[in-house]
């Protein structure tokens, strides 16, 4: 049984993406995350040594550090590489032939971990919870991370992140720690989010949402990218108008987050000797930052790395705003006259409730589903917590229940657009989305429509 020690807390398990590979190789393991409120003192590092080194055979990065007595060896890896993979296995290779490491640690968070120990978790997806969350747009970020990969094993014939799940595999078998020091993926897409314009965040989820269907080849530019970097920010790199936008959450905070994590657990437990599997794009930084002396404490940096940035006080109070002049606008018609009032009303249902029905209609909705968002989207978008995606995604998902054999062929489904329309799971998060987006259009349309009638009323 491994010993896994996490890098958030319970219950952040999820928006996970299945890897099918793993059924025969792994089993589900036990865990324990890292308690997140437990105090570690600052690491002081007197004997710090650093031996850069190009250490493997095959030509691998490397890095081994010495941090008060402990060994670390960072190896770089790439993401699309057999020789990562054969690497890996040399160094764990048990008995004489392996480097004798009493720890692994894997640039993997506890989500990402699970969906590889665990292939039929999106089989007991809740997307009920999901839809009432608002967690469809993460959901369908993964997805299209998850169709990115399965482009690249399609082209090459090797997963990305093939070296990871060899060294989770090897570790299993020699009862190693398997420490898990990547940020959860929930939270670097929504930092990576935030570090993005709304307009350019528009872009960028229409960029991932192209990308599910696509079948082209990935490019030699993108391999390259791949053996140098990191599978995240090349896959979200791929869809954004400036790269550096994304440097900061994808590369740069991640390797101070992986770099505090490694010295937790190193002060913590105590290792001997550490084997880091990570990209080769993450090399540099982590070794960096864990040889800075002026270092801050691990658990100061690990908990403001984790913090999910909050809209400003503006944007909170924004839709409200919106809600508050749609009122007023009405209820001065009404003063005007009844006639003028009820014409007000008239064109807020009709337009909003149109679009996002066409919205329902383009998902190829249920005809009731489609009903049910023409009525609901005029009332819902003078509620800004509750939306017309919400009320149609829950009545498509009541009307058309996806199947076992659904969950199953998911990832597999929405590489197509075929297969994007028939799986009832991708259907239910399209309908959801396209609703959303014709309530959103029709709620500034039909307020534009009804200052415009009282303008020129006066």
């Amino acid at each position: 049984m491994i010993n896994v020690a996490g890098s958030a807390a319970n219950g952040r398990l999820r928006h996970c993406f299945p890897d099918r590979d793993l059924r025969a190789t792994l089993r589900p393991l036990r865990y324990h995350a890292r308690p997140p409120s437990r105090p570690v003192r600052s690491l002081i590092v007197p004997d710090l040594q650093d031996d850069s080194t190009p250490a493997v055979a095959s030509g691998e990065p490397s890095r081994q550090l010495t941090l008060n007595g402990s060994e670390v060896q960072l190896l770089g890896t790439a993401h699309v590489s057999r020789a990562s993979v054969e690497q890996v296995q040399a160094l764990l290779a048990p008995g004489p032939a392996g480097a004798g490491f009493d720890a692994v640690a894997v640039e993997l968070c506890e989500s990402r971990f699970e969906a590889l120990s665990d292939p039929d978790r999106l089989h007991r997806l809740d997307l009920f919870t999901v839809i009432r969350e608002q967690r469809v747009y993460v959901v369908a970020a993964n997805l299209a991370l998850a169709a990115y990969q399965q482009r690249l094993a399609d082209q090459f014939g090797i997963e990305p992140g093939a070296e990871q799940r060899a060294a989770i595999q090897l570790a299993r078998e020699q009862g190693l720690p398997v420490l898990l020091v990547d940020r959860d993926i929930g939270v670097t897409l929504k930092r990576a989010a935030a570090n993005l314009g709304w307009w350019k965040r528009l872009n960028l989820f229409s960029g991932l949402l192209a990308g599910l269907l696509s079948r082209d080849e990935v490019t030699e530019e993108e391999i390259e990218r791949l053996k140098q970097g990191d599978v995240l920010e090349t896959t979200f790199a791929e869809f954004a108008q400036d790269r550096r936008e994304l440097y900061v959450p994808l590369i740069s905070e991640r390797d101070r987050f992986m770099a505090a994590r490694l010295r937790q657990e190193l002060k913590g437990h105590g290792y001997r000797r550490v084997l880091a599997v990570l990209g080769a794009g993450h090399l540099a930084g982590v070794a960096d930052h864990m040889q800075d002396p002026a270092a801050p404490d691990p658990a100061e940096t690990i908990a403001a790395l984790e913090q999910v940035p909050t809209p400003s006080g503006f944007w909170r109070v924004f839709p409200w705003l919106v809600v508050a002049v749609i009122l007023g606008v009405f209820a001065y018609g009404f003063t005007r006259s009844p006639e003028l009032g009820w014409n007000l009303v008239w064109d807020w249902v009709l337009i909003n409730g149109a679009l996002a029905a066409l919205g329902a209609a383009i998902a190829f909705a249920h005809p009731l589903t489609v009903l049910l968002s023409f009525f609901a989207a005029p009332l819902t978008s003078l509620n800004p917590t509750i939306g017309a995606g919400m009320v149609a995604g829950a009545a498509e998902l009541a009307l058309r229940r996806p199947s076992v054999g659904d969950f199953a062929a998911l990832r597999d489904d929405v590489t197509t657009l075929r297969g994007w329309w028939r799986n009832r799971v991708s259907h239910v998060l399209t309908v959801f989305i396209l609703v959303s987006l014709g309530s959103a259009v029709g709620t500034y349309v039909a307020g534009f429509r009804i200052v415009g009638r009282v303008i020129g009323a006066e």
